[in-house]
């Protein structure tokens, strides 16, 4: 048997992480088994649909490296893969389903469904639709679909005995059928229900392994209900436990922190989710993450290779991942502990894949052609967490920040204002008969004088670092700085510190 996994977002907006983790996931055991992975487009709830939504799923998929085999922009023998152009195919399924009796026409108007669900919430029990149309005779349904009533297809759910199906992760699960609700196959406009048109797209593009999250749980009886209907055989079902996040309690509507009965911000583990302004993968990118660091660190939120190792590239997650890593319990997602992943991949870069990148941030900050960028990057690449942290981090070269003198106050350097004013005066002429200008030069006048002045290094050198970068954190020392910056301006620099230590 050839595996085949399949990928199948609604184009409701950005790929968020949850869904790229089951992408990916799905994409792994296709490529470790030897399948084929598609792209599915489920766009069967057309009003939540955002324009665009499509090409950005192909080019998120693009950027992710997670190559498809088969789906609407490259084709393939189980076509078309999108859900809006299978339109005339469910239909007829449907109405299959009818004739065998485990499906039957609904004309029943929203007006009296609203009326019966507000009734069952006033007696305090669970609305289920009761089977009111299914006992028209085959007449009164002719009568009403000539006269061109609205009507939809409903499931015909037994109302005894259990559904159930198998999972890789949970077992056997099963339910009792009494307690499930003869849910809508196809709707009023002709399009099929997600929970009809994915098991008819499943069977008909011969899907072996369906892996989706566990809000599926409860709908995949219903979905085995549909396979024995039609005498098929069911997908091997993985659901996947949710990515969770720490955060405060926050109002659903305003997002704002609601307090405890204390008046503390009251900590709580909730699902990701892109409403609370959890980033999706655009926007990890956009902010100066590395494609490889993230697809790394989202293929361990929730699955553990064999060994101690952390870091692997995606074609070694294709040679080692197996659904056994796979965990039932929900993972933590930390922005930190990304951060920090990140970082670990921006150190393995070369010189020359670091710069062109960090280049682009650097722009956002600093005039580049005004600066020796290849020896910021050198200073920068150590230290670089988060791209998109860079421009701050040299925005003191292109202006000097404004800054109170207590910056000069550090214990371990025992400087304070008196002693840095004292230790600037005495430097300035040294850095003033400098020629070559260079980190070499300016280390060996300064630490000389330092030895001649009799002072601790630190006393010198985190004042000058101070004057004339107005940071009490910088990439490089005040040697490293005052290179980049250039004589005139350091010493123009200097003369205001030491000016407005005077004042």
């Amino acid at each position: 048997m050839t595996v085949r996994t399949r990928f199948a977002p609604s184009p409701t907006g950005y790929l968020h992480l949850g869904g790229l983790r089951t992408a990916l996931y799905t994409y792994l055991y296709a490529r470790k088994s030897g399948g084929n992975f598609i792209l599915r487009i489920e766009d069967t709830d057309q009003e939540r649909e955002i324009p665009g939504a499509v090409d950005k799923i192909y080019e998120s998929m693009k950027q992710a490296g997670l190559s498809y085999d088969e789906g609407p922009d490259v084709g393939g023998d189980y076509g078309p893969y999108i859900q809006s152009q299978r339109k005339s195919m469910y239909l007829p399924y449907a109405k299959q389903l009818v004739e065998t009796g485990h499906a039957y026409y609904c004309f029943c108007t929203k007006e009296k469904l609203d009326a019966d669900r507000e009734k069952a919430e006033k007696e305090g029990r669970a609305y289920k639709y009761e089977k009111d149309c299914m006992h028209l005779s085959k007449e009164e349904i002719e009568e009403k679909l000539a006269a061109g009533i609205p009507y939809v297809i409903r499931q015909n759910i037994p109302t005894e005995g259990k559904a159930g199906f198998d999972d890789v992760l949970y077992g056997r699960v099963e339910v009792d059928c009494s307690t499930l609700d003869d849910n809508v196959l196809i709707k009023a406009d002709g399009l099929p229900t997600y929970n009809f048109a994915n098991v008819i797209d499943d069977h008909t593009m011969g899907i072996t392994h369906v892996m989706r999250g566990t809000e599926y749980l409860s709908s995949a009886p219903k979905y085995n209900l549909l396979y024995e209907a039609f005498g098929w055989q069911p997908p091997m079902y993985v659901h996947l436990p949710p990515v969770m996040r720490e955060d405060y309690r926050r109002d659903k509507m305003t997002k704002e922190i609601i307090p405890d009965e204390n008046g503390n911000p009251e900590l709580i583990v909730r699902k990701l989710s892109k409403r609370y302004g959890d980033p999706s993968f655009e926007d990890l990118l956009d902010a100066g993450y590395l494609k490889d660091a993230v697809i790394n660190f989202i293929a361990l939120l929730g699955w553990s290779p064999r060994g101690e190792r952390e870091f692997f590239s995606l074609k070694e997650l294709e040679e080692i991942f197996d659904l056994e890593g796979i965990s039932k319990a929900p993972s933590l997602f930390d922005m930190k502990k990304l951060a920090w992943f990140n970082a670990e991949y921006v150190k393995k870069l070369s010189p020359e894949e670091y710069m062109p990148i960090a280049e682009k941030w650097l722009r956002k900050a600093i005039d580049t052609e005004k600066f020796d960028v290849k020896r910021i990057c050198e200073l920068l690449q150590p230290r670089t967490e988060v791209f998109s942290q860079l421009p701050e981090m040299v925005d003191f070269l292109a202006e000097m920040p404004e800054f109170e003198s207590d910056l000069y106050t550090h214990k371990k350097m025992k400087t304070n204002p008196e002693v840095a004013l004292d230790a600037l005066v005495k430097i300035k002429p040294v850095l003033e008969a400098i020629e070559d200008w260079s980190e070499a030069a300016l280390h060996d006048a300064v630490m000389n004088a330092v030895a001649e002045f009799g002072m601790k290094n630190g006393q010198m050198l985190w004042p000058l670092r101070i004057a004339i970068s107005g940071k009490a954190n910088t990439p490089g020392g005040a040697f490293e700085i005052a290179y980049l910056l250039g004589k005139d301006e350091t010493l123009k620099r200097l003369n205001s510190s030491i000016e407005r230590l005077k004042a």
